[in-house]
């Protein structure tokens, strides 16, 4: 087998590349980061010893957005995460970072405080993301309108980016019944066989959230 992936079923950068390889049905060797020896493999590949990092025959890929591009590249399957159209690429792209960039981190943020274990600063921390979460939730209201999914009609790189996004986003601040497109998209999201997989793959480690993981979903 030719790909490896070193992961671990809570991280939500690691489930944005577990989604893809689920689309497309790709084999690959699960390394979790909890198996003993696999972080210091994955240090030696990689020293900033972030994840995921992808192997594909002894060449290191490194970063979730980067990953996916490789796996367009060099292991396409029947669903074209990115489109061949150079604009609707370019819209892909551009949704894939938004969610990256203006959901994900900020929801990072108050998590990275509650395990720091500084209460007061974990405070401030979920009002800042709560106001930056609006924000992201008011703007993706009116861009989804009328889609399915993130970009159009097809799922895409742009909605592996969303899917653990939303997912822990909602965790940290709720998506208000002001936003039902959004909401219905995140629904649409879970229920979407590669991102159930991964949910479920996760649920184990719920204990983990620091702020404490809500009884749904």
């Amino acid at each position: 087998m030719s790909l490896g992936l070193y992961s671990h079923p809570f991280s939500s950068y690691c489930q944005k590349v577990l989604v893809a390889l689920y689309e497309n049905d790709l084999r690959f060797e699960y390394r979790h980061l909890e198996t003993p020896g696999v972080a210091d493999a994955l240090k030696a590949l990689w020293p900033l010893g972030r994840f995921p990092v992808l192997v594909d025959a002894g060449t290191a890929v490194i970063e979730s957005t980067i990953i996916i591009e490789y796996l367009e590249l060099h292991h396409p399957g029947p669903v074209r995460l990115i489109p061949g159209d150079p604009a609707a690429a370019l819209e892909v792209r551009f949704l894939d970072r938004f969610f990256d960039n203006h959901v994900m981190s900020a929801m990072q943020v108050p998590v990275a405080e509650a395990l720091r274990g500084d209460g007061g600063r974990k405070d401030v921390a979920l009002a800042e993301a709560a106001a930056a979460l609006d924000k992201a939730y008011a703007w993706l209201e009116t861009r989804l309108a009328g889609r399915e999914w993130a970009a159009g009609d097809g799922f895409s790189l742009a909605d592996c980016a969303a899917a653990p996004s939303l997912f822990y986003a909602d965790w940290v601040h709720p998506i208000a019944a002001a936003y039902p497109v959004l909401r219905a998209y995140r629904s649409r999201l879970l229920a979407r066989p590669s991102f159930a997989r991964a949910v479920e793959e996760a649920r184990p480690y719920r204990h983990y959230f620091p702020l404490g993981a809500p009884d749904r979903d």
